[in-house]
């Protein structure tokens, strides 16, 4: 192990114990229920980074930090405060549909995380990835050009749609996030943010495993 391991770690135990630790637990419950954007854009700015490095980390072997990296968190931080309100917007959503029929389940737990997720992630979801792909990319073309100009038409051109479409959205959104998120709505409230953010970092390393074998191959 290299000791960029252990400090990642250690970030990531820090957010363990929050939620081990009843004393910790109660004040961050607090704290995101009277805070709720500012509590998503710190999960996800911490957590999503973290994600981000541990892909590269698994890609190059070693703990290279990307150029750009505070505009790259700042970016997953105002995800945060979006996914906040979607997961809000979907749920309510949800909840009334199965309330007046419109969906088959009624009171069922399980049918409301299912529908939940399985409506955001085939709506809301691919318009997210494909706003963060462009922005991760015009910081790419950001930092290439030495900060010059950059238009939308070059990051369309730079931007890999073929494998955008057929892995992760064909793929992930099904396997992977459909499942995930269904879990993430059988949790209470309050935590499904953060378990959303916990999946960042998931999805981040199996990006990079699915990078690394392409270049394999």
């Amino acid at each position: 192990m290299k000791k960029g391991d252990f400090f990642w770690l250690a970030g990531l135990a820090a957010f363990v114990v929050i939620l081990v630790v009843p004393a910790n637990r109660e004040i961050f419950v607090k704290f995101i229920t009277e805070h709720a954007y500012l509590g998503g854009f710190i999960k996800f700015f911490i957590l999503a980074t973290m994600g981000e490095l541990l892909a590269i980390r698994i890609v190059t072997s070693d703990w290279d930090i990307p150029k750009g990296l505070p505009y790259r968190a700042f970016v997953w931080g105002f995800l945060g405060i979006v996914i906040v309100l979607i997961f809000n917007v979907f749920a309510a959503g949800i909840a009334g549909a199965l309330a007046n029929g419109f969906l088959p389940g009624g009171n069922s737990k399980f049918a409301f995380a299912f529908f939940v997720s399985f409506t955001m992630n085939l709506s809301f979801a691919p318009t997210m990835m494909a706003f963060h792909r462009i922005t991760d990319t015009f910081i790419d073309l950001k930092y290439e050009n030495k900060g010059g100009k950059v238009t939308l038409s070059d990051v369309v051109k730079r931007i890999d749609w073929d494998s955008f479409v057929s892995f992760v959205l064909v793929k992930t959104i099904p396997i992977f996030w459909i499942p995930a998120h269904t879990i993430t709505f059988l949790l209470p409230p309050e935590y499904r943010v953060l378990w959303a953010a916990f999946l960042s970092i998931a999805l981040g390393a199996i990006l990079a495993f699915a990078k690394k074998k392409k270049q394999a191959a």
